[in-house]
């Protein structure tokens, strides 16, 4: 398989994950809703909800910038 088409497999994988993730969240709204409201140790549900959502959509973003050979400028 070519690099160019594993770059765009990444990029679709990670887009989709990350696209899952965001139906996932507001679709379960109420249920997030009520486990967090609990108290105790639920808050921790939002912190990982956070990290995961923050490492899947920065994969995301960062394939798709470096599949158009798009770099951050260098000082």
């Amino acid at each position: 398989m070519s690099s160019n088409k594993k770059e765009i497999i990444g990029v679709l994988g990670f887009g989709v994950m990350s696209g899952l993730l965001y139906f996932l969240l507001f679709h379960f709204e109420r249920e997030v809703l009520q486990f967090t409201s609990k108290g105790g140790w639920s808050f921790l549900l939002p912190v990982a909800v956070a990290f995961i959502f923050s490492y899947f959509h920065g994969q995301f973003t960062s394939r798709f910038w470096d599949m158009f050979n798009i770099k951050a400028k260098q000082r």
